[in-house]
């Protein structure tokens, strides 16, 4: 069938594509962010149209201050992360409300309501509210392509940052999105001395917190007039304020209900609101966890119904809406098979793996930090004691150290991955040389940034356009630091890890233990070549699941009756015998030290 003119226009995008060809069709020349679910793809996106420059920056802090420079050199700028790092970029966030811009700056924050791969389910609008800035929060894919270019238009018209809100279900939805043209710059890019306007001190400050007042004005009454921010006439017995995803639920849940859809959040438009409010009969805020739009309402003094009936945590649907309004149980369009649980776990041959399995033999509580290496919490392993934010763990075990002083030595350390570290772990470890710590640091350096895809770092030596850069030497930085005792392990080789180990863990001073073993799912390492296959043998195998212990998914159990044993030649009271699946088995001889009967073995044939 031939493609008519309308649809080969558009193509089928995800919110985070749609995002990243928003932005390159804003004519963006500079993007800077740190990966983080759901918000990764979208610089990955971005990356691929190579007019600009792209890079993953060693945190969101970073990441902020690379596009507020470009921004100030009179470029669009781009700055990209989930919920949480924008915690870590707030504090140039709140200044760069004040400065302003030269070149558009946008900054994503990827919000991830019902925590599907975050610590915590903050609202980020509440950045908006406390920074002084402007945010939009588009509904679907489309509406995130058009939102990034409505966006740099407002930014450079209200000399502003924008925060873009998306949530995990607008990143990752498909939907047909109209492609652009791709705007071609104004101006030059180019350095102009502005230290009024740049340089923050008290005296500048103060004159640019009255520019940022008269900002909010400017932009409340910009909110009556602008577009996205729209009522839609229904039935004027049930009104709806809502915005983002929720108001695709509510249209889906009462579609004859009159509707404010709201596309930019903050600062609100309440001459529209007052209008709205007055032509329905009972108004209702439907909006995903705070209630953010139900608190500015009512303190307009109109009377509205929110929290009360929605929830205030976790993802909203259709369903949920209306059975929150209608306090009627309905029924799921499609209902959710019962499958068996699959719960999360490291993979096969992963590295993290023998370092968690000897802590845990250790007894060791472990301060963790945020990475795939934080499955180590989950059963058999249990080898994870707390977990907060990015670079915690070394801070966290620190604070215990001095709490507990001396009692505390061969019983604590700090588990963090290679890129957490670059992050926000070294200040940390900083921390522990300057004040005389004697704290153990473990830190899991598998060659990539696993947990959010294998994005490279700085200690990867790889750029995110593919390029080849400087590899940071952690074991030399470690040193630069002050730390005194620094050793190279291989996770793999379990016995020879526990004694460092327990040799580190017991020093009187500082020490960093660096596991080095590439990540199992990288290119290289799936291409491998004669790779080692490990397999039980049968009747030595005794039973006594001591090779469960290190939780590896390629180990199975197979449970027998007494005449299935017997016909193996084991015991009758033997329950049952483990098993490699050779298809899952890594050949990372993990499992095999930890059988005592030499059931584990090498076995020569891959194939046999």
């Amino acid at each position: 069938m031939k493609k008519t003119k309308s649809a080969q226009k558009k193509q089928l995008l995800s919110g985070n594509e749609a995002i990243a060809r928003g932005a390159y069709e804003a004519g963006v020349r500079v993007a800077s962010g740190y990966p983080g679910t759901p918000s990764t793809e979208i610089l990955e996106n971005f990356s691929l149209y190579k007019e600009s420059y792209s890079e993953w920056a060693p945190n969101e802090k970073v990441a902020l201050e690379v596009a507020l420079g470009a921004s100030f050199a009179g470029v669009r700028a781009l700055a990209t992360m989930k919920h949480v790092g924008l915690n870590v970029a707030a504090d140039p966030l709140f200044t760069s409300a004040y400065t302003g811009v030269r070149g558009g700056l946008v900054i994503i924050t990827a919000d991830d309501p019902e925590m599907h791969s975050s610590q915590n389910e903050q609202d980020n609008r509440n950045y908006a509210f406390a920074a002084k800035v402007p945010m939009l929060e588009p509904a679907d894919a489309a509406e995130a392509k058009e939102f990034m270019k409505t966006a740099y238009d407002m930014s450079e018209k209200f000399d502003t940052p924008v925060l873009l809100r998306t949530t995990t279900r607008v990143s990752h939805v498909k939907g047909l999105v109209p492609i652009g043209r791709v705007k071609t710059s104004k101006g030059k890019p180019g350095i102009e001395k502005m230290p009024q306007k740049f340089v923050m001190l008290p005296a500048n400050a103060r004159k640019r917190r009255v520019v940022i007042e008269q900002r909010m004005q400017d932009l409340t009454e910009f909110a009556e007039t602008f577009s996205e921010n729209r009522i839609e006439r229904g039935d004027n017995k049930i009104g709806f304020i809502t915005s983002g995803i929720s108001y695709l639920y509510v249209k889906e849940a009462f579609p004859e209900a009159s509707v404010l859809k709201l596309g930019m959040v903050y600062p609100f438009p309440e001459k529209m609101i007052r209008h709205f409010a007055r032509s329905v009969k009972k108004l209702y805020i439907v909006e995903e966890l705070d209630p953010f739009i139900e608190l500015h309402v009512k303190a307009m003094g109109i009377e509205c119904t929110g929290k009360q009936r929605v929830p205030a945590y976790g993802e909203l649907d259709s369903l949920k809406v209306r059975q929150a309004i209608t306090g009627k149980k309905g029924k799921k369009l499609y209902e959710a098979e019962s499958i068996p649980l699959r719960p999360p776990n490291l993979c096969p041959g992963c590295p993290h793996r023998g370092i968690f399995h000897s802590i845990s033999k250790l007894g060791l509580f472990v301060a963790g930090d945020i990475g795939c290496y934080t499955l180590a919490a989950l059963k058999p392993l249990s080898a994870l004691d707390t977990c907060v934010c990015m670079g915690a763990s070394i801070g966290t075990a620190f604070g215990m150290e001095k709490a507990l002083g001396k009692d505390s030595l061969g019983k604590i350390v700090a588990v963090i991955g290679d890129s957490t570290f670059m992050h926000s772990g070294i200040t940390g470890l900083l921390d522990i040389v300057y004040n005389g710590g004697f704290s153990t640091v473990i830190i899991l350096d598998n060659r990539t940034t696993g947990m959010t895809g294998h994005q490279p770092n700085p200690a990867t030596g790889m750029t995110l356009s593919g390029e080849t850069g400087t590899t940071v030497d952690i074991e030399a930085l470690c040193r630069a630091i002050g730390v005194k005792h620094v050793y190279d392990v291989n996770p793999h080789d379990i016995k020879a890890t526990e004694k460092v180990l327990r040799r580190e863990t017991a020093r009187e001073e500082p020490s960093v233990i660096i596991t080095k073993s590439p990540c199992v799912l990288l290119p290289e390492m799936k291409k491998r070549k004669n790779k080692p296959l490990y397999g039980v043998i049968t009747e030595n195998c005794t039973g006594c699941r001591m090779c469960l212990k290190i939780g590896c998914p390629a180990i199975e159990w197979v449970p027998l009756n007494e005449k299935e044993a017997l016909s193996l030649g084991l015991k009758p009271k033997q329950k049952g015998h483990s098993r490699i699946n050779p298809v899952l088995c890594d050949g990372c001889s993990q499992c095999a030290p930890l059988c005592k009967f030499n059931a584990i073995n090498l076995v020569k044939d891959r194939d046999g």
